[in-house]
């Protein structure tokens, strides 16, 4: 009995013994969570702050990039258009900036100092739709510009402190212009400078057939007949084919570039005697000491070779096309002369002349009308022939001998000098001399030019000398010149205007380099020309094209020396 109490108290007791430990263990374990809320309330608010911070720092990255984004798509859409989106033309794109676009979808500004506007289009189909308008006249909505520079207007630009600047002067005495107005001009600049091709401009079609080898069998029959690329006749088209530039030539520098050789495709074995372009501006003639006469389409890239003409009996000294573009007048130290037909691609030999002993006939000069021709004779005689019937008409006779020609007043008129020092004008309706006056300082006179309207005339000499005469002025009595160019060294042998007598180019070919180009209106020659970078070597003969924009040289290693000139847009 004694035994089962004593299990049964034992028993009791380490059950009492468990559930204190149980109940210790819980406490425990509660005064641990509550030291750890505690612990977590104590450490809540600076977690949190810095978990704001991140977040907020997160935030507002997110916002600039997505800004920069949102601004960048603006800027991109307003320089390109919505290139990127497939959208129907500006519906989400003019909800993403927030602009209102036109129909095609293209934010479109225009620029009055650009020659053409550049639209791009996403969609050929709208392109066209949206050209087709323009030609029909409907009006569209023109945009305003998103952002003004005010300071363009206020802005004052000198225009005339550096070289590089004055080519943007519109006046000689032009100094400040507004920030916007140089900023046009800048623009006119780069377009004169770098002109748009044609396969560019909206709706060009190639003139080419399908098939390429069609294309270049009529390519060299076209050539062979004397015909442009895209098959106009360029020896009987008289079509002027310049615009004629309005702007003013201004002095200082003249703005040039330099092209591919007139003659690349068939360059001379001797030297180049004569050069000029025809009326049509496309075709340019070419002789020389070789004997062959040659035709070039200028284009300034290929200059496609034409024809060959080849005189057996006569190394050419002077070749020359008729004003009215049908004949070519070829010449040399011999008694008679060639005729060539252009149209008809016919050589006829004229000569020698009825009751002449001329023994050369190399210098000649034509009419304006291209009624009579002109050739220096001997003992001072000048002599007559009609271009029709290639016969002699008459004959002029001056106190010396006859070295240079020149027409005036339509073919009306003709001005000589020569071995007297004296310059004569002679009426040719009435065949007599009308006027005579002495060349300021000149002993032997060597050149003769006169300018397209007849105002200005030019002589130079065999001292080098080349003095500039006011046409009225002289015929008034006046002997000073207004203005004596001192700049060529030797003999000059030859004087050309340009079409608007805004240029003089002088020559001699005595001296490598020797050619200076005159700016008429202020009677000084361009500093930049010759151009140092580019050897012109001896220089025999020159032309202008009839709009002014092309200019070429003959030189003595038979090449024949091509250049632009900027200011004139065509040639």
């Amino acid at each position: 009995m004694m035994h089962h109490e004593f299990i049964a108290n034992s028993q009791l007791n380490e059950n009492a013994l468990s559930r204190k430990r149980s109940s210790d263990n819980s406490q425990a374990n509660l005064n641990q969570d509550n030291a750890g809320e505690a612990g977590e309330a104590s450490a809540d608010p600076k977690s949190q702050r810095r978990k704001q911070k991140r977040e907020a720092s997160a935030k507002k990255k997110e916002h600039k990039v997505a800004s920069e984004m949102q601004e960048m798509k603006k800027l991109e859409g307003f320089l390109f258009g919505p290139l990127h989106s497939s959208v129907g033309f500006g519906k989400e794109a003019a909800e993403d900036t927030g602009e209102d676009m036109n129909e095609d979808g293209a934010f479109l500004s225009k620029d009055q100092s650009f020659v053409a506007d550049v639209i791009l289009h996403e969609d050929n189909e709208v392109g066209r739709e949206a050209s087709m308008n323009d030609e029909e006249g409907e009006p569209h909505e023109t945009r305003k510009p998103v952002w003004i520079d005010e300071e363009e207007q206020t802005a004052k630009i000198n225009i005339a402190r550096t070289n590089r600047l004055r080519k943007l002067r519109r006046e000689e005495g032009e100094i400040l212009v507004s920030g916007a107005d140089y900023v046009a001009r800048l623009r006119s600049q780069h377009v004169k400078l770098n002109p748009r091709t044609e396969w560019a401009e909206l709706g060009w079609k190639s003139e080419r057939d399908d098939s390429d080898d069609e294309s270049d069998e009529e390519n060299e029959s076209v050539r062979a007949q004397g015909r442009g690329a895209n098959g106009n006749n360029i020896l009987l088209s008289s079509e002027d084919a310049v615009v004629r530039s309005t702007t003013k030539l201004l002095p200082g520098l003249l703005e040039f570039s330099r092209l591919i050789d007139g003659n690349a495709e068939d360059p001379s074995n001797g030297p180049i005697t004569s050069v000029e372009f025809h009326r049509n501006a496309q075709l340019l003639l070419t002789a020389g000491l070789d004997k062959k006469l040659r035709f070039f389409q200028i284009d300034g890239k290929r200059n496609t070779k034409i024809q060959t003409i080849y005189l057996e009996d006569c190394p050419i000294r002077k070749a020359s096309f008729l004003p009215d573009g049908s004949q070519a007048i070829i010449s040399g130290r011999r008694k008679f002369f060639y005729s060539l037909d252009i149209v008809n691609a016919k050589v006829d030999r004229v000569g020698p002349l009825m009751g002449r002993e001329e023994k050369s006939l190399e210098s000649f000069e034509i009419s304006p009308d291209s009624s009579t021709i002109a050739f220096t004779g001997n003992e001072g005689y000048i002599l007559l022939v009609s271009s029709k019937s290639k016969q002699l008409i008459g004959t002029l006779k001056m106190n010396g001998t006859a070295r240079s020609l020149a027409f005036a007043n339509d073919g009306h008129q003709l001005l000589s000098s020569g071995g007297d020092g004296h310059i004569y004008h002679w009426d040719l309706r009435t065949r007599k001399c009308f006027h005579k006056g002495i060349d300021d300082g000149c002993i032997n006179s060597s050149a003769l030019s006169v300018s397209k309207d007849s105002t200005v005339f030019a002589a130079g000499s065999d001292s080098g000398i080349v003095n500039v005469y006011n046409r009225d002025e002289f015929l008034g009595g006046k002997r000073k010149p207004m203005k004596a160019l001192t700049n060529l060294t030797t003999k000059v042998d030859g004087l050309q205007f340009n079409h608007d007598g805004q240029i003089l180019a002088t020559f001699s070919s005595m001296k490598r380099d020797s050619v200076k180009l005159v700016h008429v209106p202020s009677l000084s020659v361009f500093s930049n020309w010759p151009p140092l970078k580019h050897n012109l070597q001896y220089v025999q003969c020159l032309d202008f094209s009839p709009g002014g924009g092309l200019m070429v040289l003959g030189t003595a290693a038979g090449k024949v020396l091509l250049y632009k000139l900027h200011h004139y847009e065509h040639a």
